[in-house]
């Protein structure tokens, strides 16, 4: 397939487009480049002739019209988000720009391109998605894919309205479509701003290992590999108007997580004394959502993926790619917002 990628230059979209090509895919990466996307993600595919970047904003109607009279792709995978629960607190702004009205700009070029080729059959707009749309879980129980909607952050709001919309044009206008939900993912290439790569960069520099409230909050971690197979997968053989929850059955409490990151670090890479003196509690983000679990029992049981990676496993290589990739990580610490409290409300 010829595949356009939103947001590919971005930490799950990155491992998309290399995930892609090594399978032979060809892809069209559409990035607008923002704060948190880096093209040095996506730079061991970067001169493959499978490979084609385009700096477009989802935004821009023109633009995304061009690009797909361009280059006229089989499948839409969109990956474009803004994504930290911290900034939608500061400014919603954006969040609502990018992800409401990026993906109604997307979905309306998608549509006047699919009737353009004579509404293809095996066309399919591929919308990405996150757990967080569905609220928050008590000590039990898990998200399935009828579990109704109840977002509590901007950011889950906005993403929620995006999901609404990608199935009102396939119920009102036929697009064909398929949507997943996933839980928190992790892995190379996470931007320095997300909770593993802050534990694991502010122990190596010594600095307090924040942790929100008491770090009570449960999440379900998803190796970025994993997902990328899963998501080219639902594209591949997702039915359409479907939707697929994508869950790493890795459930962990933060504080539980941060200590295993910090073992990981003592043997790693020995300091003076033991990383996880360093933790430091700090004021709960407002509105923090208590547990997300996902139960992936549909996408296991009608295209038969499960995740591969498990937590300790994951965690141990992703501790040792930040480890061998400094190069990638020390610019990126300088970007606005990157190392300072966001989101307090």
């Amino acid at each position: 397939m010829k595949i356009l990628v939103t947001g590919g230059a971005g930490f799950i979209g990155s491992a998309v487009v290399r995930q892609a090509i090594a399978a032979g895919h060809s892809v069209v990466n559409l990035d607008a480049l923002t704060y948190a996307a880096c093209l040095e993600n996506v730079a061991s595919v970067a001169e493959s002739p499978l490979y084609a970047f385009e700096r477009v904003d989802i935004c821009d109607a023109p633009e995304v019209a061009r690009v797909l009279a361009r280059h006229q792709p089989d499948a839409i995978m969109h990956l474009a988000a803004e994504s930290h629960v911290d900034r939608s607190i500061d400014g919603p702004g954006a969040f609502i720009r990018t992800n409401v009205e990026g993906t109604y700009t997307l979905l309306e070029a998608a549509r006047a391109y699919w009737l353009d080729q004579g509404r293809p059959e095996g066309f399919r707009f591929h919308h990405i998605s996150t757990d967080e749309v569905f609220g928050s879980l008590g000590p039990t129980g898990k998200f399935t894919e009828d579990t109704p909607y109840d977002p509590r952050s901007p950011y889950s709001a906005s993403k929620a309205a995006s999901d609404h919309l990608v199935r009102a044009w396939h119920e009102t206008y036929g697009l064909p479509v398929v949507l997943t939900n996933c839980s928190n993912n992790y892995g190379p290439f996470h931007f320095p701003e997300k909770l593993i790569p802050v534990v694991i960069l502010n122990a190596l520099a010594g600095r307090p290992i924040p942790v929100y409230g008491a770090g009570e909050n449960v999440r379900d971690w998803l190796y970025v590999e994993d997902h990328a197979q899963a998501l080219l997968l639902v594209l591949a053989k997702g039915a359409v108007g479907r939707s697929y929850n994508i869950g790493g059955e890795n459930e962990a409490r933060n504080i539980d997580l941060v200590r295993t990151i910090c073992a990981i670090l003592d043997d790693l890479r020995p300091a003076d004394r033991a990383y996880a003196e360093q933790i430091t509690f700090v004021a709960d983000r407002p509105g923090h959502d208590a547990r997300y679990a996902i139960d992936p029992a549909r996408i296991r049981a009608e295209l038969g993926w499960r995740p591969s990676v498990t937590l300790e496993e994951g965690l141990r290589r992703t501790v040792r790619w930040y480890l061998d990739h400094e190069d990638w990580w020390r610019p990126l610490q300088a970007r606005q917002g990157v190392g300072q409290r966001l989101g307090k409300g």
